[in-house]
């Protein structure tokens, strides 16, 4: 009956979630059927229709079917995956420290729950996410693997390895023989890691540590900053300094990684004046300037040391009126270059002994913004996900000096400011980049991050509407290259994702030192059109 249900499914025009709904109650009533079937399972069986050419694609029908589409709307299908409970170097007093866990992570958790029912398995759970959104629509063959369970550093080295390796081995549907082989076989494989970010904290990264993870095949850095106050830090016993932030950011924009940056407000001795000058110093102080945030309010859970401060009476976290109240105004405030990928922590409320416990926090306050006609200019508020797109783009160019470089912020606009693609361009100091810690960085210009936004497209697959299809990554890398013409840079360097190797040697890039490499002289003159 499934069969048949797709097949009159397939020859409907659906227009509205609320139509689409309406044909599923007609068409289970007229095929006599107990219940409704779920979208996942019409998916499974519209796949198989699809592959046995029994129906044709159908990319409206595709949409319909999509179970959370949001999940995809950025350009990519991230896989978050956790490493196992280790201990951690350290000492945070606000931190959770639940048995049989990462720690900072709780039970109950989404990604921790997946995590415990693979037993950490990095293979299983890469294999089983790629499974579960394959199986509600999702295109997921550009996958941004997002590694969490605190300080990925402070693993054994063997361990770090091991792990990413049978990542790749899951999205490659292969066991290989070592990691070198894995990515090679990555590049062409059914589903790409266009992207692998991990956690760790500021006084891991080294010039040794940075030469590891980009042979790992890691493109983004998920700082732990929390506060830019020494006194603070000290307090709830961080373990490093605001020097090895500054120290750590620089390292890692000279080798092309993108840097996200955790912080916390409402930690003891915070005040809500210090908490909203220490987001406005973020990104006035040219020493920061993280492209993406996680803003994480300090919340008591009974774990945590701080819970005992909390019982004695020495700490009070903020009303949630005062909590939201504080986000809009840093909300308010961000810049056009940086994304907040979280608002807040996924730790269920009965966690929460006191602190937030609004799990849709960020839509109220997207509310109350809009209400107040004030809007956020970060990157994730101006996505163009899954909207109509317009035909009219302008490419912005914004440059701003940050870590001891001069960053260019390339994006592509409409006349509603919604952002279709974007492109990240660094030239490091003199100093630093003749005397880059990696050789094959030595005189040259980076590409952080180029990224396409729209609902994530299959490998060749093609929509005329989709900002995946208007040629705007290539156009932002040419823009890209006539700029580093005028900086006379010798070569550019992109920290591309293992998966996105091909893309770039087919537009004249080569593989050198974990890095795509085009040469200056090579670059042609040609205009943007």
């Amino acid at each position: 009956m499934t069969t048949e249900f797709v097949k009159q499914l397939n020859k409907t025009t659906i227009n509205s979630d609320h139509q689409f709904l309406g044909q599923k109650r007609f068409l289970a009533k007229k095929l006599k059927l107990a219940n409704i079937p779920k979208n996942s399972s019409l998916n499974e069986e519209y796949q198989a229709l699809v592959s046995k050419g029994d129906i044709a694609p159908n990319s409206q029908l595709e949409k319909w079917l999509k179970l959370n589409p949001v999940r995809t709307q950025s350009g990519v299908a991230p896989v978050a995956v956790l490493t196992k409970p280790y201990p951690c170097p350290g000492k945070c007093i606000y931190c959770p420290n639940q048995e049989g866990v990462p720690k900072s992570y709780l039970t109950q958790e989404p990604a921790v729950d997946r995590a415990i029912s693979y037993q950490y398995d990095p293979f299983q759970q890469t294999a089983g996410r790629l499974k579960a959104l394959d199986a509600t629509g999702h295109a997921t063959q550009k996958v941004d693997l997002i590694i969490v369970g605190g300080t990925f550093l402070a693993y054994e080295k063997d361990y770090q390895e091991w792990f990413i390796k049978r990542c790749f081995d899951a999205a490659n549907k292969t066991d290989s023989g070592d990691l070198d082989q894995a990515k090679k076989e990555n590049e062409r494989g059914p589903y790409r890691l266009i992207g692998i970010s991990i956690e760790t904290r500021p006084d891991t990264i080294t010039s040794d540590s940075i030469k590891w993870l980009r042979y790992l095949g890691v493109t983004k850095v998920e700082l732990g900053v929390q506060n830019l106050n020494d006194r603070i830090l000290k307090k709830i016993k961080r373990g490093h300094t605001v020097k090895q932030v500054v120290q750590a950011t620089r390292l890692l924009k000279n080798a092309g990684f993108k840097i996200c940056y955790h912080i916390m407000p409402n930690l003891p001795g915070a005040t809500l004046k210090s908490d909203l000058a220490m987001f406005k110093k973020l990104f006035a102080d040219p020493r920061f300037r993280p492209d993406m945030l996680k803003i994480y309010p300090c919340s008591i859970v009974e774990s945590a040391p701080l819970y005992q401060d909390f019982l004695k009476g020495d700490f009070q976290p903020y009303s949630q009126n005062d909590l939201t109240n504080l986000l809009v105004g840093i909300k308010k405030n961000l810049p056009e270059y940086v994304r907040v990928n979280r608002l807040i922590r996924d730790i269920p409320a009965a966690r929460i002994v006191s602190g937030n416990k609004q799990t849709n926090l960020r839509q109220d306050i997207y509310k109350i913004m809009k209400a107040k006609g004030i809007s956020c200019k970060c990157i994730r508020c101006r996505e163009i996900k899954g909207q109509t797109p317009s035909s009219q783009l302008e490419l912005k160019i914004k440059k701003y000096q940050a870590s001891g470089g001069e960053e260019y912020f390339l994006s592509w606009v409409d006349e509603q400011n919604r952002l279709y693609g974007l492109l990240r361009l660094r030239f490091p100091e003199k100093k630093d980049q003749a005397n880059s810690i990696l050789l094959v960085l030595k005189n040259s210009a980076l590409i952080r991050e180029i990224h396409i936004y729209g609902t994530a497209l299959p490998l060749g697959g093609y929509d005329e509407k989709s900002p995946q299809h208007q040629r705007l990554g290539q156009r932002l890398m040419s823009r890209a290259e006539q700029i580093c013409r005028r900086h006379r840079a010798q070569r550019i360097a992109v920290i591309a994702g293992v998966g996105t190797r091909n893309y770039y040697q087919k537009i004249g890039y080569y593989l050198a030192g974990e890095y795509m490499i085009k040469d200056i002289a090579k670059i042609s003159g040609n205009r943007v059109q």
